[in-house]
């Protein structure tokens, strides 16, 4: 008797267990509190003021925000100036910068809080401090252009091997841009063996967030 209650037991924890683990997402963010990174910052300004960002909300040049290719949408995180030693703490609402050798733009009221508005680029440290809930799915852009038919093009020849080449359109108060991204998946690693294999047939790319 003592030894069908110990194994109603075992299966009570078990059970527990593989529910419990099931509440968490199978995706773990490496962005999580006190994860650092370094590189170059550039900012954005009017040309962008007043349109939607990746999150929904409205930029506005003078609120301290930033946008970052992978990182949660909400993420919270100080951004220190290496040139200079001085920090701003910017809220990750948008997806960017998609120009090679550059990992975060800030907001232009967050560029002049650390002293790279002379500059326009600066090297930076960033310091993730509250980690976003976004988990949306990873993707591969490709391109973007700013004539329609260009993208429609890329999108037709990346279709003949690739599945899920898409375009998705981003606006500024002057220009819309299409963008031409392949593939979704919550697995970075797959992503990143995707991009690889866009790499060796001579595509340029950048990893994001479907967000």
């Amino acid at each position: 008797m003592e030894m069908l209650f110990n194994i109603r037991h075992l299966f009570i924890v078990i059970v527990a267990l593989i529910v419990s683990s099931c509440a968490f997402p199978a995706y773990r963010s490496p962005y999580a509190a006190g994860y650092v990174e370094r590189g170059i910052a550039s900012w954005y300004g009017e040309d962008f003021h007043g349109k939607p960002t990746s999150s929904g909300e409205i930029y506005n040049m003078y609120d301290l925000t930033a946008a970052h290719k992978l990182m949660p949408l909400g993420t919270v995180a100080k951004i220190t100036n290496l040139d200079n030693d001085r920090s701003v703490v910017v809220k990750i609402n948008d997806r960017g910068p998609f120009i090679d050798g550059r990992i975060i733009d800030l907001s232009y009221s967050a560029a002049t809080e650390i002293g790279m508005m002379e500059k326009g680029l600066s090297r930076v440290e960033i310091k993730v401090l509250k980690w976003g809930k976004s988990l949306s799915d990873f993707t591969v852009q490709v391109g973007s252009f700013a004539v329609e038919e260009n993208a429609l093009r890329l999108k037709e020849k990346l279709n003949q091997k690739y599945r899920d080449a898409h375009i998705i359109t981003y606006e500024t108060n002057d220009k819309k841009y299409y963008r031409v991204r392949v593939g979704s998946t919550k697995d970075i690693g797959k992503a990143e063996r995707l991009a690889e294999r866009l790499s060796e047939e001579g595509f340029s790319f950048f990893i994001t967030r479907k967000d």
